[in-house]
């Protein structure tokens, strides 16, 4: 039986966590771990296989016969400027996990500013005994910006609350229940928004979409009376100078954001401060390990039978 190449690791997530899911990954071939000290200096010409998130720049002239790369995340954004990516196939992770924490993550804010919570947290800290009469999920429009595995899935969760949701994308779907919108529709679909949440991925079309232009045509006197923006998409998909001049002028009524141009986000960032503002260090859906690595191993199985490879990614499009 030929002996099979050790798939290469390289994921800039927390070392001892990767080192300690790979003790049992990829059983029946190994790994080669680029965090490991020891692997500095290795022949990495042999290697069919990488698993990646942000990985070293010099990696592919390391490893130049590799038949398939594996994003570490749901998004391969860090990967496609690099120089030197070979033209093979690229995996994005789609994980039953990372999904439904993506959702979690986006119906909490979506209800949190529904029922104004941060309102609610300030008046405790005052000792304030103050009702708060807001509208019901059902007067309340969610417009989602992205309708891959995430997006579908976030939308589906939002309507079991009660939100009236719509969606965009650049090319139409079609979903059962919900209103779509096309590249070409986009004013319509923001007229009609009263929380927009961004779930697109990072493509030169999408970098920087979220701004001062986009923010004034969101619908304004609805039930929330002022729009709210989410976003957990990409960081490079948003103007965050536009978000904090659209919170301080009244533009938007608040935003929650899980992701950012740079990050961490530096200390000095008026983001912090901002009333109404929700950040959370970009962890609405962290890769489990664990989950990535089988997700890996069954790729590659597929692969080596002869079968189709999941969740390609199309280049020409960027993700």
């Amino acid at each position: 039986m030929p002996v099979k190449s050790p798939v290469l690791v390289d994921l800039k997530f927390s070392p001892a966590t990767v080192a300690k899911a790979l003790e049992t990954a990829f059983a029946d071939r190994g790994s080669i771990n680029l965090a490991d000290p020891s692997s500095k200096g290795a022949d990495l010409s042999h290697a069919d296989y990488a698993l990646l998130w942000k990985p070293d720049a010099d990696l592919f002239e390391r490893a130049p016969n590799l038949k398939v790369i594996f994003s570490g995340g749901a998004g391969v954004d860090s990967m496609m400027s690099i120089a030197g990516l070979p033209d093979i196939p690229m995996v994005r992770f789609v994980d039953r996990s990372l999904t439904t924490r993506m959702s979690e993550w986006v119906v909490m804010q979506c209800l949190m500013h529904l029922r104004d919570v941060q309102g609610h947290l300030r008046n405790q800290r005052q000792h304030l005994w103050v009702q708060q009469q807001g509208p019901e999920a059902a007067d309340v429009t969610v417009g989602v910006m992205g309708l891959g595995v995430l997006g579908c899935d976030a939308a589906a969760k939002l309507k079991v609350m009660g939100f009236n949701v719509i969606g965009w994308s650049r090319n139409r779907k079609q979903i059962d229940g919900m209103q779509t919108f096309d590249a070409g529709e986009l004013d319509a679909f923001l007229a009609q928004t009263d929380i927009l949440v961004g779930l697109l991925p990072l493509t030169p079309e999408t970098t920087g979409i979220y701004n001062a232009s986009l923010f004034s045509r969101l619908r304004r006197g609805g039930a929330l009376s002022r729009p709210v923006f989410i976003n957990a998409g990409r960081g490079k998909s948003q103007v965050q100078a536009d978000i904090a001049s659209a919170i301080r002028t009244g533009v938007l009524g608040g935003a929650s954001l899980d992701v950012f141009d740079v990050e961490p986000l530096a200390k000095g960032d008026p983001l912090w401060d901002l009333e109404n503002v929700i950040i959370t260090p970009h962890d609405s859906a962290v890769s489990e390990e664990k989950a990535l690595m089988g997700h890996v191993e069954e790729q590659i199985a597929r692969f080596e039978r002869g079968e189709p490879l999941q969740h390609l990614v199309d280049r020409s499009r960027g993700y």
